[in-house]
C-alpha cells in the first residue's frame, strides 16, 4: 500500500512538472517575457509598457456592435465618451471627458445638453487622408444613430431605445420595413447637433439616470463618418478614436498591442483616492500633474487557461494579474490577506467587488426548458434548486463571491441587503418533488426522467474549456444527476456561445454581467421583453415585470423606485428565466513597479492613469 501511494504521488509529480513545463512554453510563445524588448522611445529611455493578459477572447471593437466586457475594456481605451467617471473617487463620481462640463440636465431629465471641448483630435488613420480630424458634436450624434442602424444589430440598442428619443425609433422601423439604408443625413427631432461643438438629446421617457450613458467610451465613444464609411463591415478590425490609445497589433484571440496615440490632448493626472488608502494616497501624489497616458504601450494576451496566466505573473513576465485565479486564492491570499511571502516580494494587492452577477440563463422560447406554464415554471425552479451555490462558492470560487437573491449586485442602487429569496437555497428533495408533482417523472424505466408528453428529457448547457467553467460544468453534471435528469454540454469558444446567444441558439448558458453605471437597472435589463437578443438573453417577456421596469425607470432613486426594483427582483426569482448565482468579489495583483493601480467597476480603460516606476523595475531584474 506504501508503494502504490508512493507510485501515485510520483506520478503526480510528474503530471504537475509537465503542466508547468507546458505553461512556460504557452508564455514563451505568447510573447509576454521581456528580453524580447528592445525598442527604444524618442528619448532614448525604454518604453514603459504594461503587460498583462485576457482570460476570454474578444470579439472586435466597435462601440455600435459589441456587447462582451474584453471588447469593452479595449474600445474603452481607443475612444471617448463626453463624459466619464472618475478613476479613484469614492463614491462614484461624474465628470466631463471630451465635454467640457456636466451636460444641462432639463428639470424633466428629458433634455440632455452637452457642449465638446474644441481641439480634440482623432488617431491619424488613411480614412483622414493625411488631414487632422478634428471631433465635434455631429460626431456624437453619427456615433448614437449607430445603435439603431439595422445593419450594425447593436446590443446596446435597448439603452438609448428605450429612453424614446424623437424620430429614431421611426427612422429605424422605416429601414427595417423598406429594407433600405438607414438615413443618417435625415434630421430627426430628438438628436440635433445645435452647432459644430453642441449637440442636444431629447427622450420622451425623462429617465434620471439616461446621463450615465453618455459616460460609457465602449457604447457612447465617438467614431467618425469616414472611418465606417472606409472600412465598412470591416469596422470591427478598424477602431479609430480620439482617447489615450490605438490599437497598433491584433492578431485575433490571440494578442493585442496598444500605443499612445500621438493626437491624444494635453490632460493631467489629477485623481483623488479614498484617504483611507494609504498606499494609492502616497502614489497619486507622486503622479500628480504627469501628462497622460503615462505609459507608452500596452500588451494584452489571451490565455485562457489559469496556470500559464499565474505563472507568468509570478516569473514576472507581466506586470499584473487581473482576476487572479480563484483556485489559487487560498495561497495567494489566505483569509483575503496577501500572503506574507507574496508581500516581502513588494506585490500590491487590490481587492475589490465588481458590480456584476454570474448567470445561468434558460432560453424562454425553447420547447424544453422555456414557456410560462406552471409544469415549465416548475422545470426551471426544480433545476435550480438542485444547484448547491454554497458549494459553488466553496469550491470553484474558493470563497470569492457571494450568494445572488437576486439579479442586483452590491454597490449599485436597487441592491437590497435585507432581501432573502429561494434564489440560492439548496433542496434536491423538493426538486424531485416539483418535477413528480408536474409529470417529470421516468415513463420508460431508463433511470432519467421525461417530459410529461412521455418525450426524452435533456437539457443542453453551453460553456467554455478553461478550468474553472470545467469546474462549475462538473458542479452541474452532479447536480442533475441527483434529481436524475439528463444534461449535455455544448462546447465553444466564448465568442461563438455569444453569436450563438444572442440569435436565441442556446438553451441554457453560464454568463456574467456587469454594470457599466452604479444603477440597478442594467440588472433588471436582463429581463425586459424589449431588451430580446440584447441584455435579455433568457428572452424573458412578461407583461407584469416589463410594466415593472417601465415604472421604476421613471423615478429618482428613493423608497418608491427601490420598491419597484424590488418586486421585479421577486417576480424573475418566481418565473426562473435566469438562474442567479452569484456576485464575484475579484482580486488583481500588480508587481511594484506598477504606480497608481486601483480599481473602479465602472472604469474600463484604467491604463491611462497607470505608470511603470523604472527604477523599481530595473532593481529586481
Amino acid at each position: 500500500m506504501f508503494k502504490q501511494g508512493c507510485a501515485i504521488l510520483l506520478r503526480a509529480r510528474i503530471k504537475a512538472l509537465l503542466l508547468i513545463s507546458a505553461a512556460l512554453a504557452m508564455l514563451q510563445a505568447a510573447g509576454l517575457a521581456r528580453a524580447d524588448e528592445a525598442a527604444q522611445s524618442q528619448s532614448g529611455a525604454k518604453p514603459k509598457v504594461l503587460r498583462y493578459a485576457f482570460r476570454i477572447a474578444e470579439t472586435g471593437f466597435d462601440p455600435a456592435q459589441i456587447s462582451d466586457l474584453y471588447s469593452r475594456i479595449i474600445a474603452a481605451g481607443i475612444f471617448e465618451a463626453p463624459l466619464q467617471f472618475e478613476y479613484l473617487a469614492r463614491p462614484v463620481r461624474l465628470r466631463a471627458a471630451t465635454a467640457d462640463a456636466l451636460p444641462e440636465v432639463s428639470a424633466d431629465f428629458k433634455t440632455l445638453t452637452f457642449t465638446i471641448k474644441p481641439g480634440i483630435y482623432f488617431n491619424d488613420d488613411p480614412a483622414f487622408e493625411g488631414k487632422k480630424r478634428e471631433l465635434t458634436a455631429a460626431d456624437y450624434v453619427y456615433s448614437l444613430k449607430r445603435h439603431f442602424d439595422p445593419r450594425w444589430k447593436s446590443p446596446n440598442l435597448y439603452l438609448f431605445e428605450n429612453a424614446r428619443i424623437p424620430g429614431l425609433n421611426e427612422l429605424r422601423r422605416e429601414a427595417l420595413k423598406n429594407k433600405t439604408a438607414f438615413d443618417y443625413k435625415r434630421p430627426v427631432a430628438g438628436l440635433t447637433a445645435l452647432d459644430r461643438y453642441r449637440f442636444q438629446v431629447r427622450t420622451e421617457a425623462g429617465d434620471p439616470r439616461f446621463v450615465n450613458h453618455f459616460a460609457d467610451p465602449s457604447t457612447m465613444g465617438a467614431v467618425a463618418h469616414e472611418v465606417v464609411e472606409r472600412y465598412g463591415d470591416k469596422i470591427m478590425d478598424h477602431p479609430v478614436g480620439t482617447g489615450a490609445w490605438a490599437l497598433t497589433e491584433w492578431r485575433r484571440s490571440s494578442r493585442m498591442v496598444l500605443e499612445k496615440n500621438p493626437n491624444f490632448r494635453d490632460l493631467r493626472y489629477d485623481e483623488q483616492p479614498p484617504a483611507d488608502n494609504a498606499r494609492l494616497v502616497a502614489q497619486a501624489a507622486q503622479l500628480q500633474g504627469r501628462k497622460l497616458p503615462m505609459l507608452d504601450r500596452v500588451e494584452i494576451a489571451i490565455i485562457e487557461e489559469n496556470q500559464p496566466r499565474w505563472l507568468s505573473f509570478l516569473q514576472r513576465e507581466a506586470d499584473m494579474v487581473e482576476e487572479v485565479p480563484a483556485e489559487y486564492a487560498p495561497i495567494a491570499f489566505p483569509n483575503n490577506k496577501l500572503a506574507p511571502n507574496l508581500a516581502k516580494m513588494g506585490l500590491q494587492m487590490v481587492r475589490y467587488a465588481r458590480a456584476d452577477v454570474a448567470i445561468s440563463y434558460f432560453n424562454m422560447e425553447d420547447p424544453v426548458v422555456g414557456g410560462y406554464t406552471p409544469n415549465k415554471i416548475a422545470l426551471r425552479r426544480a433545476i435550480a434548486l438542485a444547484i448547491d451555490v454554497d458549494k459553488e462558492i466553496r469550491l470553484p470560487r474558493r470563497g470569492q463571491a457571494v450568494p445572488a437573491q437576486g439579479p442586483i449586485s452590491p454597490g449599485v442602487f436597487g441592491f437590497e441587503p435585507t432581501l432573502k429569496t429561494t434564489m440560492s437555497e439548496h433542496d434536491i428533495a423538493r426538486a424531485k418533488a416539483l418535477l413528480d408533482l408536474y409529470g417529470y417523472v421516468d415513463a420508460d424505466g431508463d433511470g432519467w426522467r421525461d417530459q410529461p408528453d412521455g418525450s426524452p428529457l435533456t437539457i443542453e448547457y453551453a460553456t467554455e474549456q478553461d478550468g474553472e467553467k470545467r469546474a462549475l460544468a462538473e458542479l452541474w453534471q452532479k447536480a442533475m444527476d441527483s434529481i436524475n435528469v439528463r444534461i449535455k454540454f455544448r462546447h465553444a469558444k466564448w465568442p461563438e456561445n455569444l453569436k450563438a446567444s444572442t440569435a436565441g441558439k442556446l438553451m441554457m448558458w453560464g454568463v456574467g454581467w456587469s454594470a457599466a453605471a452604479p444603477d440597478g437597472d442594467t440588472f433588471l435589463a436582463l429581463g425586459y421583453g424589449p431588451n430580446k437578443g440584447q441584455s435579455n438573453k433568457a428572452r424573458f417577456d412578461l407583461p407584469a415585470y416589463n410594466a415593472l421596469y417601465e415604472a421604476q425607470k421613471k423615478l429618482p432613486n428613493g423608497p418608491e423606485r427601490l420598491e419597484l426594483m424590488t418586486e421585479a427582483q421577486k417576480l424573475l426569482v418566481a418565473y426562473m428565466p435566469i438562474k442567479l448565482h452569484v456576485h464575484r468579489v475579484y482580486t488583481d495583483i500588480a508587481q511594484p513597479w506598477v504606480l497608481g493601480y486601483g480599481r473602479n467597476t465602472f472604469v474600463r480603460d484604467f491604463w491611462k492613469y497607470i505608470d511603470i516606476d523604472p527604477e523599481v523595475l530595473d532593481a529586481t531584474k
